[in-house]
């Protein structure tokens, strides 16, 4: 790659509290083009400006004329102290490290929201019916280093990202189960958000809490072994992802009530590829449709997992163009 011309191309990123993935974009045509996208580990970088110098040096490029970048956090006044990584990134200073022209941060799940509707039936899975309609507002939200919500609203053919920092929201236990697991949570963390429980830090969490609930002895194991265990049969592990799923499937459900997103939902972030088959098989589905009074209502409402490794990427490439500019505005 070494040499390529860095005329009307981009540079957008996506940043995490554990990996942070860039890549470069062209445009060829009405949609960017993603060009040579890899994943470094936030954990070797001393910020988001060396691992940026790192990409551009990896792939010979110097000086792309601009870049957005989605990070997770709140963004106040062009900058960010990221939430589960303590990394503060500013709008300036991505410009002076890159030497770009311009540079924009945005929130990693709006990046989520811009790309939601331009994904293809093969980048997604399907849970639940079918969509009646390709109308209505949307919801993206999910877990991975942390949780993140967005919405999409939809109107007259136009299209805006709703931000949110809908990972927050308490925690709603639905059964004695979970009501027990949220004593537990309580007494070691205080307030017990979605984020607590609905992470990779929250599965391991959960994972001890769920045990003591039912009153079983477990040993602490990290996110990937539980899940790994899971998918191997192990009965403490797969109890606790199947709960997992669950609550993901009561909180999906309780974002699209917030949000009215009755065009659909879509569920991002690295762990719901990873547990695709646990997740369509146990009670996501029925949880998020058990909304009392207004069960008709969710069971219109189509549910989607996103299995595309860098949809965050291709939202930030569409926040370059006239529309998507104009939609974050």
């Amino acid at each position: 790659m070494n040499g390529l011309n860095s005329g009307g191309l981009g540079l957008v990123g996506d940043i995490g509290g554990t990996n942070a993935r860039f890549a470069l974009v062209e445009f060829d045509g009405p949609d960017p083009r993603l060009i040579e996208p890899m994943t470094y580990k936030g954990v070797d970088y001393a910020g988001a400006e060396d691992a940026i110098a790192h990409y551009l040096a990896k792939v010979g490029v110097r000086h792309p004329d601009q870049a957005v970048v989605a990070v997770a956090g709140p963004i106040e006044h062009g900058s960010v102290h990221m939430t589960n990584i303590d990394w503060r990134i500013s709008e300036d200073s991505l410009r002076r490290a890159g030497g770009f022209r311009a540079a924009t941060l945005i929130n990693d799940f709006t990046a989520q929201a811009l790309a939601a509707p331009r994904l293809s039936p093969k980048d997604l899975r399907q849970i639940g019916p079918l969509p009646t309609s390709g109308e209505g507002d949307l919801a993206i939200l999910g877990p991975g280093t942390g949780f993140g919500a967005a919405g999409m609203i939809r109107r007259h053919g136009l299209s805006m990202p709703l931000t949110t920092e809908g990972g927050h929201i308490a925690f709603a236990p639905t059964d004695e189960t979970e009501i027990e697991i949220l004593r537990v949570l309580a007494r070691q963390l205080g307030r017990v958000s979605i984020e607590r429980i609905l992470s990779g830090p929250g599965m391991e969490d959960l994972h001890l809490a769920l045990a003591e609930a039912e009153g079983r002895t477990v040993e602490a194991l990290v996110a990937k072994q539980i899940t790994e265990h899971a998918l191997e049969g192990c009965v403490d592990s797969l109890a606790t992802v199947n709960r997992f799923c669950a609550i993901l499937g009561a909180t999906a459900g309780d974002l699209a009530l917030a949000l009215g997103a009755r065009g659909g939902v879509f569920i991002a972030g690295g762990i719901g590829p990873k547990v695709i088959d646990l997740l369509e098989a146990g009670s996501f589905r029925a949880r998020f449709e058990a909304k009392g009074r207004f069960v008709d209502y969710m069971k219109a409402i189509p549910t989607h997992v996103i299995m595309h490794p860098h949809t965050a990427l291709i939202g930030a490439a569409v926040a370059m163009t006239p529309e998507g500019r104009a939609s974050i505005a």
